[in-house]
């Protein structure tokens, strides 16, 4: 999970926490609304929509290195500079384009990751005609979501034989900062895993 990777001593070995409106949530949102809010409403949630599968997992190669709700914090300013993530748009930043974002203060300034994400773009837009980019990402998981109920968060991976062999994939078509690691977490968040924890409240949703 995300949160695992920014701080790995915070939450290791932990349990649902509960909240003040008495509702156990996974720990790594901790208290802060809108980590909770993203918890409750985003994560883990099955996402099928291509362009919105192709953000998140941009947004979580730009967090390579970072923490989660450092890019949370930041997700309107990314929409703002990177079209809306229109993939068709970004596959034909140049140059110029990326030397204007390594100036935007609303966002990470890294050059590689920026490059990456337009290299990434291109990739999509390659898959998304071949095969349909939702469908391709889902096939990894048969296209149901797998479904854990880890205990504490002692009990998540960090990255599985699935992730490994998906970020191989997207290397190979040309994607970049998709490790195994990252993309692990991806799955987590768009649901093609459910790694919400067993007394978390959302196993009921």
């Amino acid at each position: 999970m995300a949160a695992e990777r920014e701080n790995p001593r915070a939450w290791r070995d932990a349990a649902a926490l509960r909240h003040a409106d008495g509702v156990l949530r996974c720990p790594w949102a901790g208290y802060d609304p809108l980590y909770v809010a993203y918890h409750d409403d985003e994560w883990g949630r099955p996402e099928r929509d291509s362009r919105a599968l192709y953000e998140k997992l941009i947004l979580d190669g730009f967090q390579a290195g970072l923490s989660w709700i450092s890019i949370l914090r930041r997700r309107e300013g990314f929409r703002a500079a990177f079209e809306g993530f229109d993939p068709q748009a970004i596959a034909r930043f140049n140059a110029a384009r990326v030397e204007t974002l390594m100036q935007n203060q609303a966002i990470i300034r890294n050059r590689a990751k920026i490059e990456g994400a337009i290299a990434s773009a291109r990739a999509y837009l390659e898959i998304e005609e071949r095969l349909g980019f939702s469908d391709y990402l889902w096939d990894f998981v048969d296209g149901v979501p797998i479904v854990n109920r880890p205990r504490t968060t002692a009990d998540v991976p960090t990255q599985t034989e699935i992730s490994r062999r998906l970020a191989k994939d997207l290397k190979s078509r040309g994607f970049a900062f998709c490790g195994p690691t990252i993309v692990y977490a991806f799955m987590q968040a768009v649901g093609m895993v459910d790694d919400h924890l067993a007394e978390c409240h959302r196993c009921a949703a």
